[in-house]
């Protein structure tokens, strides 16, 4: 049995790691965001911790970047879950998915570069596992129910709307186009390219 006098200290440890963990992964989302160039002594005075916790928790840069991508990813599919792309009219659901694509690359732009540890690859993660057939399952539901181009597969449709958002995001970090402009223009460009031309 567990000393009562050990066990409380090693409880909040336990709990002073994860607020250390979830600090250090907030201060990296924000500070990657605006520099990517930012350093792990950036990263530990963003959070408040010392440059030694920040490596306590993560051997390198790149480890804590793809803790960072993992985070993100689980918030993205979180956000999608909320959205609930199974029940409304399709063309609602369809906006709520790219709703919340668009909160997660505007809070974690870091992860649209391909080079960065982690970032979303196909058939390598849950994003890229799990996003492209919840649209496709999407996008095949308005199909049956005569709202979508059934011209074309769900699945090329569904790949089109995500590389659509990708390159509007693009564009807004690219200041090319404003971030509401962008969305403005994929949300109508995915629905007339999943409308057909009733759109």
């Amino acid at each position: 049995m567990d000393d009562p006098h050990h066990t409380a200290p090693r409880r909040r440890l336990r709990a002073d790691a994860r607020r250390s963990i979830a600090a250090i992964l907030d201060a990296a989302g924000v500070l990657l965001a605006e520099r990517r160039d930012a350093s792990m002594e950036d990263i530990a005075a963003k959070a408040g911790v010392t440059r030694q916790t920040v490596y306590a928790h993560f051997a390198s840069r790149d480890a804590l970047v793809s803790a960072l991508a993992e985070a993100a990813s689980g918030e993205y599919l979180a956000a999608l879950d909320e959205a609930d792309l199974d029940t409304g009219p399709p063309a609602e659901a369809l906006a709520r998915f790219l709703g919340a694509g668009w909160q997660f690359l505007l809070r974690h732009p870091l992860l649209l570069d391909p080079t960065v540890p982690g970032a979303p690859r196909p058939g390598q993660n849950a994003l890229s596992e799990v996003v492209p057939p919840r649209l496709e399952r999407l996008v095949r539901r308005g199909q049956q129910e005569g709202v979508f181009d059934r011209s074309h597969p769900a699945g090329w449709l569904a790949a089109a709307v995500i590389g659509l958002q990708h390159t509007a995001a693009a564009e807004a970090a690219a200041h090319r186009l404003t971030t509401s402009a962008a969305e403005a223009l994929c949300l109508e460009s995915a629905q007339r390219l999943c409308g057909g031309s009733g759109a």
